[in-house]
């Protein structure tokens, strides 16, 4: 069995002025990255305001497991089956971080015969976007402390200093350190630390900025401190923002590769949904809709928490309406979360995965809350038998959904047609009546207590006078009207890690509320969650190095 970096190795690309061309994007409104990655020109992606918009197609999944779901293979195995089809279609996906590569997740270019090229690219700089996001940010850390520094004429008080560093590497060490040690010269000694690049606010400013002066205009609203009045203080007083914006410039353009089958793909931006909203940028995916029919996106994690950022988030803040949704699962994944261990996945278990259907029971009604038709893709493995595809299918059927086997890993666009088809015929039926889980004007805590009740099924939420005494503050200042961003563990409904299935009567406990200005949401952090992840025992950089002919290897 060939390996994904095997397969795109193997691939001939189209040149992508080529790809371009599908879309009637000409060669003068690309930023050529080599010959087969380019950026697409800020002023052709405003001369298309004013063109009909495609339909939206979102890809989501059940909570992961250490067996996999493939959501990003899904997405590009969709993408491409609408093509063979004879559809207009692209596919908007996010860039890889450095950290999840080279630690415990690996890439994020989709596998098998459903990825995105050139793969090795992609899940490493790419088009130096990443870079840009944690330069811009780092920036403005430094022009803090060189504020303070310089006699601190903002009367920024020190300790209530919110904006810290960021690295997209994962590096435990650097979650909590003392900075300007070393004597007077150094500046005044203080503690601060490092998230990783996913989590800062730039990128997530990055991915919602409709074009250069909104972007701008969002990071001058970034609240860096406070005073002793506890008054806020910005980028924009510390004339920082017109800096940053010429560092993000080009990384705001959106970016264009292909699939392994010349499908156009969008892929920019990368905030992961665990600790951020974790979908790609509103311009990538606004470009598509222009120029694509069909296009195909798909948000982090599971649909607790990457499609319900994307509806109350991405949707709400872009005025995007989705036509429909795809809940990615598979045999491997449920039997882990009816209690399979995952070395005793590839024997055939009925009864646990009938246990472990009760995740994406609870995924399939949840999705019916925004208003948006939703169909299963069942991501098929060697391993899975017969009895559990049918149980599997039998289970959705019961929930008034349909299943759908797709075999994109093993065979490209020729294995997920079925999908492709249904999906159209769903559009096609227009029954897709979206609306946000909350409206606006909702109090803030309302709004986190709606998410834990009505998505996570918990019977209350732990929130500490000081929290609710945050969250009641930042209402009088004029930011009740934001949406909130939930970081949450990734694995199950609760904030523990280890309660899978579909558990209900737990509490949510919020350990921190972080107001992000700029991008327009309350951060909730929830449990032991953390903005800068860790490195596992053996990570995956251990296995990543050249070989004789200087390729890399290990990378997946």
């Amino acid at each position: 069995m060939k390996s994904d970096i095997e397969i795109a190795r193997e691939a001939t690309p189209l040149p992508i002025a080529q790809i371009a061309a599908k879309l009637g994007i000409g060669e003068d409104a690309l930023i050529q990255f080599g010959p087969d990655k380019a950026k697409i020109d800020a002023r052709f992606t405003a001369s298309l305001e004013a063109r009909k918009t495609g339909r939206l197609i979102l890809v989501t999944a059940v909570n992961p497991t250490p067996a996999g779901e493939g959501k990003t293979t899904t997405t590009v195995g969709l993408g491409d089956a609408l093509t063979r089809i004879g559809k207009n279609a692209s596919i908007c996906i996010r860039e890889p971080s450095l950290g999840p590569c080279f630690g415990m997740k690996g890439g994020a270019a989709g596998g098998g015969y459903a990825q995105v090229i050139p793969m090795e690219d992609i899940n490493l700089h790419f088009t130096g976007d990443f870079h840009a996001i944690a330069s811009a940010h780092n920036l403005l850390a430094a022009m803090i402390d060189n504020h303070i520094f310089w006699g601190n004429a903002l009367e920024i008080d020190q300790r209530r200093i919110r904006w810290r560093r960021v690295m997209d590497m994962n590096d435990r060490a650097l979650r909590d350190v003392v900075t300007s040690l070393g004597g007077v010269n150094n500046g005044f000694p203080g503690q601060s630390g490092f998230d990783i690049t996913v989590a800062s606010e730039i990128m997530a400013i990055l991915c919602l900025a409709r074009n250069i002066e909104d972007l701008q205009q969002r990071l001058g609203d970034i609240i860096i401190a406070q005073r002793r009045d506890r008054s806020p203080v910005t980028c924009r007083d510390l004339k920082a923002d017109g800096a940053m914006t010429v560092l993000l410039k080009t990384a705001l353009q959106p970016n264009l590769v292909q699939t392994l089958e010349h499908t156009p793909a969008f892929i920019h931006g990368g905030p992961f949904a665990n600790i951020a909203h974790g979908c790609n940028s509103v311009m990538a995916t606004q470009t598509a809709l222009k120029l694509s029919d069909y296009v195909v996106t798909e948000a982090g994690f599971g649909a607790d928490l990457g499609a319900e950022k994307f509806f109350d988030i991405k949707c709400r803040k872009a005025g995007l309406s989705p036509d429909a949704v795809v809940i990615v699962a598979t045999v491997r994944a449920l039997k882990m979360n009816g209690g399979v261990a995952k070395d005793a996945l590839a024997r055939e278990d009925v009864d646990a995965l009938q246990r472990g259907c009760a995740n994406l029971g609870r995924h399939i009604e949840n999705l019916r809350r925004f208003g948006v038709p939703a169909v299963v893709a069942i991501n098929h493995f060697a391993t899975d038998t017969d009895a559990e595809i049918s149980a599997l299918q039998a289970f959705v059927e019961a929930q008034g959904s349909e299943a759908v086997v797709c075999t994109h890993w093993a065979e490209g666009s020729q294995g997920t047609q079925a999908l492709a088809r249904r999906v159209t015929a769903m559009i096609d039926e227009g029954k897709a009546r979206f609306a946000p889980l909350y409206p606006d004007e909702m109090p803030l805590m309302a709004k986190i207590e709606t998410i834990a009740r009505k998505i996570y099924r918990a019977d209350s939420v732990q929130a500490d006078s000081k929290i609710l005494r945050q969250l009641e503050a930042w209402e009088a200042e004029g930011y009740g009207h934001l949406p909130v961003c939930m970081a949450k563990t990734q694995y199950s409904f609760s904030a523990d890690p280890k309660l899978l299935g579909a558990p209900d009567s737990h509490e949510l406990p919020i350990r921190e509320v972080r107001l992000a200005a700029g991008a327009g949401f309350i951060v909730v952090i929830c449990g032991a969650i953390m903005t800068m992840p860790g490195l596992p025992r053996q990570p995956a950089a251990e296995a990543i190095g050249l070989d004789e002919k200087g390729q890399v290897t290990g990378l997946f």
